[in-house]
Formats: C-alpha cells, structure tokens, sequence
C-alpha cells in the first residue's frame, strides 16, 4: 500500500493560477521580521530577497539607514576628479621627466658630433664673429691686467716720490749750506708726484672703462652667445630624432609619435631662429658700442702719457677735463651731506 510522504514546508512552492510564483508568503515573512524588531534601536531596515530553487544566485541581503519607517539608500561608485585639479607633484613629476628627455637628448647629440658621428647646424658668418668676439675679449683682458701693473707700480712710484721730496724738504730746512740744493730736489719730487696723481687718475679712469667694456657689456653678449649654443644644440637633437623617425615605418603607432616630434622640432626651431637673431642684433650694437668707448680711452691714454713723460702739466691737466675726470685730493675725504647742503 503506498505510504503518503511526509510533507516539507520548506519544499512548498505556492503558485498562482496563472503559474507564477506566489510570492505574498516572502513578503509576509519580511513583514513579520520587520514587526518583531524592536523600534528605537537605530537598526538598519533589513529585507531577504529568496530565489527560486533553480537559481544560481544566492540569496541577497539588501541594508539601508531606517529613517521614519522609510529605507534610503545610498549610492556609491567611483570618484571622478575634474580635469581642473591638478596635483603639484604630478606636474613636478612631468617637469622632471621632460627636462630629463631634453637632457639625454642634447647629451647624445653632443657627443655624437664630438665623436663625429651627428650633423650640426652651422652658420659661418655668424660663428665667424662669435669667434673674433672671443679672441678680442681675451686680447682685451691681457690689455686690462697691464694696465692694472702699470696702475699699481705708478701709485708706489708716486707714493716714494712724495716721501722723497718730503725728506728733501726736511733737509733743505735742517742743512743752511745745502738749502738751495734739497729745496731744487724737493721742488721737482713733488711735482713729479703731483703730475704722477694726475696720470694715475687718467690710467685708472681708463681701467674702469675697459673693464666695464670686458667684464659687462661683453660678457652680457657672450651669455647671449652661450643660450643661442644651447638652443642650437637642442634645435638639432630634434631635428636627428625627427629624421629618424621619418626613415622608419609609417604606421598607427608611429604616426603620433611622428606629429609630436614634428611639433617639438618646429618649437625648437622657433627658438633657435630667434636666439640667432638676437645674437645678430648685440653683436651688431656690441661693435659699435666698443669703437666708440675704445676711441676716447685710447685717446685718453695716449695723451696722458705722452704729456706726462714730456713734463707738460698744463696739457695734462687739459687731457683730464678733456675727458671730464676729477682727481680726489690725497687725504682729504668727500664732503658729508650736511656740507653739502
């Protein structure tokens, strides 16, 4: 006689005439938990979703804050930063990559025309007058450093030349039978002393000049000079780089890579062209600049010395306001602000 099986309540599946699962016992179930949870406690609002046995999803288990009897959720996803924003180490990171790049670059194109092996860029006519720039300058500090000599052995000249007429003098008071003889010698020291201090103001207005010419107004040129090297330099490590690219293969990946080194080679270009014509432009003020100062400090000197070592004051003393210098008078010291006033 068959036996009737037990029933299972947990292997009852309602289903509605249609044939759809009943599901008002699942909502029930959510009901009466949620009834015989304790209100007040600040819990969440917890609802069990089940699945049909033949399903492969698990059962879910869906929490949101229980605000007045009401569940609100909350969305999450991924945080979207506005192109706006930009980090500061990030931008410090990609200064630092693009002068390391820039580095390596000109490091490998100097080396390779060093060893012979890269093409330079050269423009004769200009390269030509960099190089007699630098020859002058360096002709023009040996000039500079003998007439510093010649500045410092004249002032102990002119310093022993007044000491020696100061001992002249002293004698010529002290020794009744050769006054006239010390006071002829003391006489001629002090005024060779005197015509030395004007000559050593002339040599030494004369120094600062040239030194002025040499040590700023060259150099500023030669500083020029040294960035258009520099532009020159980078402007062919991408002209290589572009050229290389361009004997190799045409595809998708190369083609980018081609449009950016066009685009840096073009802007390296610029550069170059505009750092050649500024060179251009203060070599050109430069030379003109120099004729002029070295005209009237040669004159200067040449007048100097030939009306000191003729023993004719009066044309020195004319070469000095000639060329408008005020000598200082030994010892005495520049009048204060209230003297002046």
């Amino acid at each position: 006689m068959a036996q009737e099986s037990p029933k299972n309540s947990a292997a009852e599946i309602p289903v509605t005439s249609n044939g759809e699962v009943d599901d008002s016992h699942e909502h029930g179930f959510n009901r009466d938990l949620k009834h015989s949870l304790p209100a007040g406690l600040g819990l969440s609002e917890t609802q069990i979703t089940s699945h049909g046995f033949d399903s492969t999803k698990e059962g879910v288990i869906e929490g949101g804050a229980f605000q007045g009897g009401q569940r609100t959720q909350t969305k999450s996803g991924p945080v979207i930063l506005a192109d706006e924003i930009k980090n500061p180490a990030m931008e410090k990171l990609e200064l630092v990559r693009k002068w390391s790049l820039n580095t390596y670059k000109c490091t490998r194109q100097i080396i390779s025309e060093k060893l012979g092996r890269g093409s330079r860029t050269v423009d004769l006519e200009l390269e030509a007058q960099i190089d007699i720039l630098r020859d002058n300058k360096k002709k023009y500090e040996n000039i500079l450093r003998l007439a510093q000599t010649l500045s410092t052995q004249l002032f102990q000249m002119v310093h022993t030349q007044r000491q020696l007429g100061d001992a002249f003098a002293d004698l010529s008071l002290k020794s009744l039978e050769l006054h006239e003889e010390f006071g002829y010698n003391a006489d001629t020291q002090k005024l060779l002393a005197k015509n030395g201090e004007t000559l050593l103001g002339a040599i030494n207005f004369f120094i600062a000049s040239v030194n002025t010419l040499v040590n700023k107004t060259i150099e500023d040129t030669l500083m020029t000079v040294k960035q258009y090297e520099s532009a020159r330099i980078e402007y062919d490590a991408y002209r290589t780089d572009l050229e290389e690219l361009n004997l190799g293969p045409r595809d998708a990946n190369t083609l980018p890579k081609i449009e950016q080194s066009q685009h840096l080679f073009q802007a390296h270009k610029e550069k170059y062209d505009k750092m050649r014509n500024d060179v251009s432009i203060k070599l050109k003020f430069l030379e003109e600049n120099k004729v002029k100062v070295l005209h009237n400090q040669l004159v200067l000197f040449h007048n100097a010395i030939a009306a000191y070592f003729a023993g004719n004051q009066k044309q020195l003393e004319q070469t000095l306001k000639q060329f408008h210098i005020k000598l200082k008078t030994p010892g005495v010291d520049a009048p204060s602000w209230l003297e002046e006033q």
